[in-house]
């Protein structure tokens, strides 16, 4: 992103937490991972287990592995994370969201 004071950069650590952050708030939608803390670190030091990002250009690519909770419609909820995701992504970063790709990979009990 350029602006007329020079440029900023968002680091795609900044977007993967963003997106997790956003995961967590879904109802039935667990990342999948080795716990809170672990995530938290790994998401500082780069992409989180279960959260991808890719930002070039201005333009951020999001993977997403997840868990649903059984009995929820899948679809319905990936759809859900997708939008959610990159509204907010969107709105705290100004990075044009290219795309969010949801992969579940379980389901919860």
């Amino acid at each position: 992103m350029e602006s007329m004071r020079g440029e900023i950069r968002v680091a795609d650590q900044v977007v993967a937490v963003i997106a997790g952050v956003v995961a967590a708030d879904i109802s039935g939608v667990s990342v999948r991972s080795g716990g809170f803390y672990q995530d938290l670190a790994k998401k500082f030091g780069g992409s989180g287990k279960g959260i991808y990002v890719v930002v070039t250009d201005g333009a951020v690519t999001i993977e997403l592995r997840v868990s649903i909770k059984y009995g929820m419609q899948i679809h319905e909820v990936c759809r859900q994370l997708q939008e959610k995701v990159k509204e907010t992504v969107e709105s705290l970063t100004g990075l044009f969201v290219e795309a969010v790709n949801v992969h579940v990979d379980g389901i919860e009990m």
